[in-house]
This record gives structure tokens, sequence and C-alpha cells, in this order.
């Protein structure tokens, strides 16, 4: 599909270029090398340069062929170089697509996020996030389906399609982790009915019925108070630049399995997990963070990384992701062996109920 440019002020206008003939596009693409070919076979054949034994004779026949050589070469390489442009604009608008750019602020918290792909050349892969405003407050999601790279992709835009409807549609949390839970079995069903037809309309027995994810959902209410449903992810750390532990890890109790090992039980209770004031941010991420480890077999210290970046500064959510993902590259020194996100977010609300001064760090309730 192209899009036609229009001058400003008129409406804009969407063309659909019809697609040309595969046929067209092999002769395109190998009509140059078939002609460079047929000439050298010609001059071969037919020029007495190329018949003769003197030194001459082949210094002038080599230089022919060399000269072919070298155009198929470069043609070739163009074509492929062309290929891969088109594949990482593709990527990139696939990318845009799943993991949009979250805005600098939404609802009064500072945000930044990103993601390193386990897969070379990749941009997008397994791990999922994303942060939306509604009259619920703001809700965050955090995942990481099983395995890395494009294999997941499928499966990741299934879950954040379904977050994306259910933070707005769902005025209680554990309704927004239920939609979350169909969400992901329709898609895996789906799936290994595309793939193993035979298998029919029941439940697949296909390593696809295995596939899981692990989900962090958090409601950060407009007084600051955070609620929380974790389904088998890492709780994310608190971060307090002033405080003489600049991170600590937010205490939420031991989490429900992940989505697609077990159904979610019949009573859900969101987990209270304190209040974030003004000036206290969050650091969210996903296990391949954690467990990204350098040539000496160590894991990545990073509880030490993130009280070392946030000491003695605000919590600017930009500067601590860079800071963390800088040191993060320089200790992994090489490919990664699982997808690696990180989202920081700062409370920038100026005014909070007085009463708003419990530690997000306490050990957090379930909510009655």
């Amino acid at each position: 599909m192209a899009r036609s440019r229009v001058p400003a002020g008129h409406a804009c206008a969407t063309v659909a270029r019809r697609p040309e003939p595969r046929w067209i596009r092999r002769v395109r693409l190998l009509g140059l090398p078939a002609v460079w070919g047929a000439a050298g076979v010609a001059f071969r054949m037919t020029c007495p340069l190329a018949r003769g034994d003197g030194l001459g004779e082949r210094i002038v026949g080599s230089a022919v062929f060399f000269a072919a050589g070298i155009g198929l070469i470069l043609r070739v390489r163009h074509v492929l170089l062309r290929e891969l442009r088109q594949a990482r604009a593709v990527a990139g608008a696939a990318q845009s697509v799943l993991l949009r750019p979250l805005p600098p602020r939404i609802d009064g918290l500072a945000l930044a996020a990103g993601q390193l792909s386990a897969d070379r050349g990749a941009s997008v892969g397994g791990d999922l996030y994303d942060v939306v405003a509604t009259d619920h407050g703001v809700r965050v999601v955090m995942g990481d389906v099983r395995g890395h790279g494009l294999a997941a992709l499928a499966t990741a835009a299934a879950v954040l399609g379904s977050f994306r409807e259910a933070a707005h549609d769902e005025a209680e949390l554990a309704r927004v982790l239920r939609r979350l839970e169909r969400g992901h079995a329709r898609h895996v069903r789906q799936r290994s009915r595309d793939e193993h037809p035979s298998a029919g309309g029941g439940r697949p027995q296909h390593p696809l019925a295995e596939e899981f994810v692990t989900v962090l959902l958090l409601e950060i209410r407009r007084d600051g108070a955070v609620h929380a449903l974790n389904c088998g992810h890492p709780w994310p750390y608190l971060l307090r630049p002033e405080a003489e532990r600049p991170a600590v890890p937010v205490r939420g109790g031991d989490p429900l399995p992940p989505l697609g090992v077990l159904p979610l039980p019949d009573r859900l209770v969101p987990v209270r997990c304190g209040r974030l004031l003004p000036g206290e941010g969050l650091l969210l991420h996903t296990d391949g963070v954690e467990d990204a480890r350098d040539a000496h077999g160590r894991f990545f210290p990073l509880p030490s990384v993130v009280a070392d970046v946030v000491r003695h500064r605000t919590v600017a959510p930009a500067a601590v992701l860079h800071g963390v993902y800088d040191r993060f590259v320089r200790h992994v020194a090489g490919p990664l062996g699982d997808d690696a996100a990180l989202l920081v977010l700062r409370n920038d609300r100026s005014r909070v109920p007085q009463q708003a001064g419990e530690p997000l760090a306490r050990p957090a309730h379930t909510v009655p």
C-alpha cells in the first residue's frame, strides 16, 4: 500500500498501488545478470581474442570475465541491501505498533521504557510493556513470553491487545487480568489450529499448548496508592534517591503462576503495595535483565547498579534507563541469551493527601 502526498489543508488520500506481478520482479532481478552472463559466453565463443593461446589474449579474456563477475556481485549486493532496508522498515513499523513509544508523561507520571532483543537484527521480541491512563488510575503492564525474539512476537501482541482494551473497559484490576488470560488462551488455540489443522477444535496436544507468559499488572491511583497482580513476573524496584537504600525491591508476596500454566484462581485479590510519593519512582524489568551473565558466568547485579545510578540524584526516567542499559551492555559484552526490557516511571504529582505517607517498600497486604 503506497500513500500519496497531498498539500497541507487537503484531505489525506490513500492510493492503492497494483501489486507488481511476480514474473516481472524476477525479470528485473535476474535480467542484468543474465545479460552479463550471455555477453561473457558470446565473447568466449565468437571473439578471436578469447580463443587465442597467447598471453595478451588470456589477459583480455580474464579481464572480461573478471568484469562480468564483479558486475554480478555488485548487482546481488544491491538487491540484498534493498531487501534488508525493506525488512528493517517493516520491523520498525511492527515495533511501533506492538511496543508503541510511550509519551514522556502520562497523568502526572514521567516515563521511559526500552527493550533489547536477543535475536540479532530484531528490534522486537517476547517482552511486552505499556502504560495507559484510565478512569480507574494509571495502569501498567510488564510481561515476558516464554522464549525470546521473533518467535514470541505474536503472543506478545495478543496479550498487549487484550490489555489495551481491558484496561479501559474493566473497573477492577482482577477483571483486566482475566481478560489477558482469555486473550492468551484464545491466541494459543488459534495458532495450534493454524499449524496443526488435524487437531480439531479441542485442546491441542502440541508444544504451543504449554506456551506461557509472565505478567505484572500495576494500578497507580491519584493518591499514589499502588495495587498489583503478579503472574510469575519479577517484582519492581522502588527508587528513592535520598534514602539510605535508593533501590528497594517491592514486597508483594508470592506471585501467581504465569498465564498458560494453570488457570487463575476463582478469587483474585490485588496486592496493595503502599503509596508512591512525589519524586519516587518504580523500575519494572523482565528476567532477561537479572539473568544476563558476563563471560565468567556472573549475573548482572541489577539491584546494586540501579542503586548506584539513582543515588543522590532525582529519578529522571530516561537517565535511569540509559544508565542501567549502559552498564548492562558492558557487563554482557556479547550476544544476549534473552530479551531484556526496562520501564521506569516517576511520580510527578505535586498534591498527595497527607495520609499518603505509607512507604511503598513496607510489606504489602491484600485489600479486603
